[in-house]
């Protein structure tokens, strides 16, 4: 008797799974119901979440730190739900497969008003090729496999979303045996290659002082190794861009902190600004990463290398793959550098003393967490000032800092940990995020309970906007008061906190980090006008701009 091929839903788990995918984050729906029985029987394990948006942030996060993630919805109310999560995706380059439950094709007669449908039943679909590097709807047997290894190998390939829609009909049918290749076969031009190389060796050897300004990419595709390599062989300093913040270790002895233009250190942005060979390493020149464009990095002076283009000055080099570039400048015809005194962009600091009944400011709650930061946390922070005031902590781990900080959307940070945690299951999350922002999806801490994670949750309590308020003040930034610590009771789990003075915050923070068996939410009351260096800077950038 012969094997019978798999039915499309079955090769499509198959395909999830060779991508080491162990969960999927979402919400059933009836259009969605018999691929997620499917999803059952399966090694992959299915996380509820509470809404849409937050299985797509759980999804980012999980794909941040585990290569590609995956979030399962029903159609059109879950899928167009999920949206802003998945633009935050692309934006960043965060490689999650959106699959979507549909109508089946038996049912979609020509005026057939069926429960969820806009527009047409194509809508969706056209609306996701706009946030997505690749589309497919599976709704022809002998093409289903092509679609789905087309679809999957783009999102690896160029860490995206992509997105696959599976009408309910089409779930059980068996597909063709016969499909493309699936990921692999990119490879760079020789030739260009060499002359790409040679042409940066040249540049680099010949200047003073280099510098590795290295970016997101090198976390997406997970070059970190390449790079602390090249750093080390080579003896070349380096900076982060904000959203590539841990590319590194930062407490390495060559790792020199965030450049971030005039939001920045002053030291580090002169340091770049002054060096005759700015070596950019997978790095978006995004406003936020470029201090609102305050940044000053001149063409002539640099080397752009991401994996969509790769330039020497102004010498542009096609079909050179971003690796291939890395692994070349990192040879022997790269000459080591004289070791160099940076001392002085990480200065030995006094140790924090507790004042204990000093009421807790931005600043100094922060400088407080620096001494507490260890290899077994990834920080996780929400939009704002959650963000800028995160700049400044040093993470012992490459990858172990997870920031929507392009897109910058309120609401990441609580569903990410949920997914951060899966993929990576050996450390804790330190979620820091604003009131405002956990209004929005704090919810997800039901989920964070039902799986029995045990991030810790810094609530950062100004009451209201607080990015805003420093902008364009108005009554539209307050929001209603929530008793925070108070919500482990809702959920009946975890521990809650609520802390005004260092000394308060001493004691929870301390034993938040003890208490390993559940979440801890510590709700830091602070003045609503208390803010970051970073957002003060930032704040003074924009003003006029409002």
């Amino acid at each position: 008797m012969q094997n019978r091929p798999p039915t499309i839903g079955e090769y499509l788990l198959k395909k999830l799974e060779s991508y080491d995918i162990d969960h999927i984050f979402g919400i059933p729906g009836d259009y969605v119901l018999r691929f997620y029985h499917l999803i059952e029987q399966s090694p992959i394990q299915h996380i509820g979440m509470t809404r849409e948006d937050a299985a797509g942030y759980a999804a980012d996060a999980y794909a941040r730190t585990k290569g590609m993630g995956a979030a399962c919805v029903t159609y059109c109310v879950g899928g167009l739900s999920m949206v802003n999560a998945v633009a935050g995706a692309y934006a960043e380059k965060s490689p999650v497969v959106v699959i979507s439950g549909a109508p089946g094709i038996k049912e979609r007669g020509k005026d057939a008003l069926l429960h969820h449908k806009v527009r047409d039943f194509h809508t969706q679909q056209r609306i996701y090729e706009q946030i997505t590097v690749a589309t497919a709807l599976l709704d022809e047997p002998f093409a289903a496999f092509n679609e789905i290894d087309r679809v999957l190998d783009a999102v690896y390939r160029y860490k995206r979303p992509g997105y696959i829609e599976l009408p309910r009909d089409m779930v059980d049918i068996h597909g063709s045996l016969y499909q493309r290749p699936s990921t692999g076969g990119h490879l760079s031009d020789p030739d260009t290659l060499d002359a790409a190389v040679d042409d940066a060796i040249d540049y680099i050897n010949h200047s003073k002082n280099p510098v590795i300004l290295a970016g997101v990419e090198l976390h997406r595709f997970g070059y970190q190794n390449k790079l602390i390599r090249l750093v080390e062989e080579k003896r070349i300093p380096v900076v982060a861009t904000l959203l590539g913040k841990s590319v590194m270790p930062e407490a390495h002895p060559l790792y020199l902190g965030i450049y971030e233009g005039a939001m920045g250190r002053e030291e580090i942005s002169q340091f770049v600004e002054d060096s005759d060979c700015v070596l950019i390493l997978g790095a978006f020149m995004t406003d936020v990463n470029l201090g609102i464009y305050t940044a000053n990095l001149d063409r002539a002076r640099s080397i752009y290398a991401t994996s969509e283009r790769i330039a020497i000055r102004y010498h542009t080099y096609e079909e050179v793959m971003f690796g291939d570039f890395i692994d070349g400048i990192s040879s022997s015809k790269l000459r080591r550098r004289r070791k160099q005194d940076l001392g002085w962009a990480y200065p030995t600091p006094q140790p924090f003393e507790v004042v204990p009944d000093a009421p807790l400011t931005v600043l100094r709650l922060f400088q407080h967490l620096n001494e507490l930061i260890s290899d077994e946390l990834t920080v996780i922070a929400d939009a704002g000032d959650s963000l800028f005031g995160a700049v400044d902590l040093r993470i012992h781990q490459h990858t172990n800092f997870i920031s929507p900080a392009y897109y910058t959307s309120m609401g990441f940070a609580v569903p990410a940990s949920v997914g951060a945690q899966l993929g990576m299951s050996n450390t804790r999350p330190l979620v820091i995020v604003g009131d405002g922002a956990f209004q929005m999806t704090g919810t997800e801490l039901s989920t964070t309970a039902r799986y029995g994670l045990n991030p810790i949750i810094l609530v950062l309590n100004n009451h209201g906007y607080g990015t805003e308020r420093h902008l364009c003040e108005g009554g539209f930034n307050d929001i209603r008061n929530w008793n925070y610590s108070r919500i482990p009771e809702l959920f009946g789990e975890g521990r809650g906190f609520h802390v005004r003075t260092e000394g308060e915050f001493d004691t929870a923070i301390k034993a938040a980090l003890a208490d390993t068996q559940h979440f801890v939410l510590i709700e830091a009351e602070l003045d609503k006008l208390d803010t970051s260096p970073a957002l003060a800077r930032l704040a003074e950038r924009m003003s006029g701009k409002i």
